[in-house]
């Protein structure tokens, strides 16, 4: 299988377990690698037969600023169920810094799902 990484995504969000988080909406810095085929795209060399990094990263920031989490680790999973939804991916893995966090230190959480996970999970 084939890969796309898009790394460094700046966006933001309103997460947080405490009321002060929810105030306004904070920086967030995600990766993504998206597992898919693409025979196609090699011998066609047409967008249509491969991912669109800039529709993906569009979608996803799109999805972060409109969301309201507690949790990164479910933010992550919304990104990856948005992403299964919308694109011909067999497995996503979705990296999420959110520096103003800790102090001294900078709070990542990395989660990773194949389709037929999603579905088992009822996706």
């Amino acid at each position: 299988m084939d890969k796309v990484r898009i790394e460094a995504i700046e966006t933001q969000a309103v997460i947080g377990v405490y009321e002060f988080e929810h105030e306004a909406p904070q920086s967030l810095i995600l990766d993504l690698e998206l597992t898919t085929d693409f025979t196609r795209a090699f011998t066609s060399d047409d967008l249509q037969d491969a991912l669109d990094y800039d529709a993906i990263t569009q979608r996803v920031r799109a999805f972060c600023e409109a969301s309201r989490y507690q949790l990164i680790e479910a933010l992550a999973g919304g990104i990856i169920t948005l992403l299964m939804e919308h694109y011909p991916v067999d497995t996503v893995a979705v990296t999420i810094r959110k520096p103003q966090a800790l102090t001294n230190a900078l709070a990542t959480v990395w989660c990773e799902r194949t389709r037929s996970q999603m579905v088992g999970q009822g996706h």
